[in-house]
């Protein structure tokens, strides 16, 4: 934090039940250099890694649907989401990361991904990264079910689609997940698939 123009005065614990949420209150320089005092509250839940799993010659892709809480909250009346494979890096690179996600989540052992871009998804008040990565799967690669871990009460369920009507589940607004939408679209733009 090397921004002379910000000045981070307090920092008060909110919850610290599942990840952690902050009120920090900060002064900011503006460009007439009069000071303003802002408080944000941020959450922080660490970095990430998601990934586009596809067959360029079966024309596929492997997606997940698992049960999103704040989903169901905002709208969403199943609270079911189609997403690309994800999880947070505890204490691993992005790359070992996501191979270790994947394989937990849908069963496929990958030895090489491609890392895509890395990006913040909720810059207002989420500290997260997110690395983006695309792999090739083939049905050699399939090691288990997948479905995610009992220890982290994960329930995921796999999905292997041809990747257009995949494409078209966000026209359709049954994909409506930012990283995946992301991925699809960069698979779309560099052909993939």
């Amino acid at each position: 934090m090397s921004n002379p123009k910000i000045k981070i005065t307090e920092t008060k614990l909110l919850s610290d039940n599942w990840y952690i949420l902050n009120k920090v209150t900060f002064n900011y320089q503006k460009k007439n250099e009069a000071l303003e005092t802002h408080s944000r509250e941020v959450y922080d839940r660490g970095n990430g890694a998601a990934i586009l799993l596809y067959n360029s010659k079966k024309k596929t892709v492997v997606l997940t649907r698992q049960f999103r809480m704040p989903t169901y909250l905002n709208g969403n009346d199943s609270g079911m989401m189609i997403e690309v494979c994800a999880g947070l890096l505890d204490k691993d690179n992005p790359k070992e990361c996501i191979i270790r996600e994947t394989e937990e989540e849908t069963g496929y052992r990958l030895k090489n991904v491609n890392k895509v871009i890395e990006t913040y998804m909720s810059p207002g008040s989420v500290t997260e990264i997110l690395y983006l990565f695309t792999g090739e799967y083939d049905q050699s690669m399939k090691v288990s079910e997948g479905g995610g871990l009992d220890s982290e009460n994960e329930n995921i369920e796999v999905l292997e689609m041809t990747f257009d009507e995949a494409y078209n589940m966000i026209t359709t607004g049954e994909i409506k997940d930012a990283k995946t939408i992301l991925l699809l679209q960069h698979a779309k733009i560099k052909g993939l698939v």
